[in-house]
C-alpha cells in the first residue's frame, strides 16, 4: 500500500490516497479503495502515472459537477473543518478460506 499526494493545478487542491498495486502476469494494477478507482498498465511506473491521471481526471470531473462533497460522501469519506479525509485501510492481511466438498 502506497500513499500518493494529487495537486490539482488551477485550484491547488491536495489529497492524499492510500493505493494499492498488484501484480497479475504481466501486468500491474493500481487500486484505490478511496475512490473506487483502478488502473492497469505493464510496468508499475506506467500504472502508477496513469492512476494519478485518472484520479486527476476524477477530482475535476467531480468538481465541474459541482457534486464533489456528495461524491466523497458517498464513498465513505469524512470532513473534518473544511478539510476531506478517506477512509483509511487499517489492515491488509491473507485470510485463509476453508469450503468443505462433497465428492
Amino acid at each position: 500500500v502506497y500513499s500518493i499526494i494529487l495537486t490539482m493545478n488551477k485550484t491547488s487542491l491536495l489529497f492524499k490516497l492510500s493505493v494499492i498495486f498488484l501484480r497479475e502476469g504481466d501486468s500491474f494494477i493500481a487500486y484505490s479503495p478511496a475512490l473506487d478507482l483502478s488502473t492497469s498498465a505493464s510496468s508499475f511506473e506506467k500504472t502508477r502515472s496513469r492512476f494519478i491521471e485518472a484520479a486527476k481526471i476524477f477530482f475535476e470531473e467531480v468538481i465541474k459537477k459541482e457534486t464533489l462533497d456528495e461524491v466523497l460522501q458517498e464513498l465513505g469519506w469524512q470532513k473534518h473543518n473544511k478539510e476531506w479525509r478517506p477512509p483509511l485501510i487499517v489492515s491488509q492481511e491473507t485470510e485463509s478460506i476453508r469450503i468443505p466438498v462433497v465428492l
